[in-house]
């Protein structure tokens, strides 16, 4: 694409998200938040769609009937008033009985929160029934409806950042992980579907004249598919996915709804890409092999788990090295408190290192996620066939440090690909890792060196900030307040842990409010 036509492009796009935003403005003084909104804006744009296909005279017959012609758009636009109010409960009372279809996650416990008849009716026939949501511009209308769950993540008051990665991360994770044709990818705590979008959006970019008809059908139809904890937001991802392109309205559902970590995974993957929730303490506590007791009423055994933990992070990362097959490989985003806490922690971190090559560590800024305190890194590793002995897979670990003399805010300074163009760079993407070069911001690391450390601790740093001490530095005072205020509510988060670790109670409440998986 030509640079003018992506111009014109990101216009188009940007603006309706425009068009779609400021109708949620009214909406919202109707009492809906963003993510409410986008919820209404999905079932209508599923049904405008299907009618959309069911129009279109190359469609098969047999995709015609995506919708019944009892709950189909057409069905819904003749009417007005209460009677469109009235019918539209009935369609989605209706279509959310198709478990295990795309139709179904979306639908699933629908409810319709717009009370205002003559808000419903503008909504479907002026913001939706105006456009041709499948004709054309798939990119720009998927890109549109993703502008518009970024700007939900800003809606505080409902939590929605805690599903928000920033975009340019992901782009960035995606460029170093180079997701291929003959990859089966995965995300099993993916949001609102963002990592597994940029993935096939890499894949079509630069692979798509390589592929053949059955590629490009598995591509869209399997290949790539996600799991999801919370209905609400497994209906946004299977949208989200609908307009990029992936998956087919009347097809199984590439997203499943459910505890990720409550059994062993039913398929493998060879690539994953994750943002897992962050939180203390898990709801339900794993059963390792090490033949730990659960303290809490519900407990289940994964035999595949090294170590026994309340910590999601770690169980997670437990997850992921058994959802990869072998030789997968994995991106994941994890807080600090991985790479440094002891007991189950030490175990998790000795198996990394042991079964799998951990290669890289990017350390992220802080200022880049919605919840303030958050210090977080990107471990990206392989799966690797057992060695005999006391032989590992990890023989070195670099570390890129963006954190360090690194100050970000999410509005007047956010987080830009540019600003991990180096670490990019220096990854060497495709390349053999003993090529790479160490850089002020780039350190390499023995595994002897790794182990001897005390509980095998990676929370590894070398770079002062200089700016911080420096009461003539340039940072404004906003952003050395920020950096303060993280540190703080950081310190407090880990303290908390520790409480918890010894069995004491936490007065405060601090899990709702932080980020985990992906936009």
């Amino acid at each position: 694409m030509t640079t003018v036509s992506h111009i014109k492009a990101n216009a188009q796009t940007n603006a309706l998200v425009v068009k779609l935003w400021n109708y949620c403005n009214v909406l919202r003084d109707n009492g809906l938040s963003t993510i409410e909104y986008v919820e209404q804006l999905s079932y209508l744009l599923f049904l405008k769609m299907a009618d959309e296909i069911a129009s279109d005279p190359f469609t098969e017959q047999e995709a015609k009937t995506v919708v019944p012609a009892k709950y189909d758009w057409r069905s819904l636009v003749r009417l007005k008033g209460i009677d469109l109010e009235i019918h539209y409960r009935e369609i989605l009372a209706a279509l959310a009985k198709n478990p295990g279809t795309t139709l179904g996650t979306i639908f699933a416990k629908s409810q319709n929160r717009i009370t205002e008849p003559a808000l419903l009716e503008k909504l479907v026939v002026d913001l939706i029934g105006k456009e041709d949501w499948t004709i054309q511009g798939t990119d720009l209308k998927g890109d549109a409806y993703e502008g518009l769950l970024a700007k939900g993540a800003e809606d505080t008051k409902t939590g929605a950042g805690q599903y928000f990665t920033p975009r340019a991360l992901i782009d960035a994770m995606v460029d170093v992980m180079q997701p291929g044709p003959e990859d089966t990818i995965t995300d099993p705590a993916c949001g609102t579907g963002g990592f597994l979008i940029a993935a096939h959006h890499y894949i079509r970019e630069n692979h798509m004249r390589e592929l053949s008809r059955e590629q490009r059908l598995a591509l869209g139809s399997g290949k790539i598919w996600g799991n999801e904890l919370v209905t609400g937001t497994a209906r946004l991802a299977a949208m989200n996915m609908l307009l990029h392109g992936i998956g087919d309205a009347d097809g199984p559902s590439l997203i499943t709804v459910g505890d990720a970590l409550a059994e062993l995974p039913k398929r493998h993957a060879s690539l994953v890409l994750a943002n897992p929730p962050f939180g203390k303490k898990s709801s339900i506590t794993i059963v390792g092999t090490d033949g730990k007791a659960a303290k809490e009423d519900i407990s289940y055994e994964r035999d595949d788990f090294r170590a026994t933990t309340t910590n999601k992070q770690l169980n997670f990362l437990q997850h992921i090295m058994s959802l990869l097959e072998m030789n997968g490989r994995a991106a994941v985003v994890l807080p600090d408190n991985v790479l440094f806490e002891g007991g189950a922690g030490e175990k998790v971190r000795r198996r990394l290192l042991e079964d799998f090559d951990l290669h890289t560590i990017l350390r992220l800024p802080t200022g880049i996620f919605y919840a303030g305190g958050v210090k977080a890194n990107v471990l990206f590793f392989e799966k690797k066939p057992p060695r005999s002995g006391d032989a590992h897979n990890t023989s070195k670990l670099w570390i890129y440090d963006l954190r360090t003399a690194k100050h970000f805010t999410l509005k007047q300074h956010p987080l830009r690909r540019v600003d991990l163009e180096d670490f990019v760079e220096v990854y060497l993407p495709g390349k053999p890792r003993n090529e790479r070069v160490e850089s002020p911001r780039f350190k390499a690391f023995d595994y002897d060196d790794l182990v001897a450390r005390d509980k095998v601790n990676l929370d590894i740093t070398w770079m002062e900030d200089l700016a911080l001490d420096d009461a003539n530095s340039l940072l404004a005072p906003e952003v050395i307040a920020q950096e303060i205020v993280e540190d703080l509510q950081a310190a407090l988060g880990e303290f908390a842990a520790i409480t918890e670790a010894l069995g004491g109670e936490v007065s405060f409440e601090n899990e709702a409010s932080e980020p985990g998986e992906t936009l």
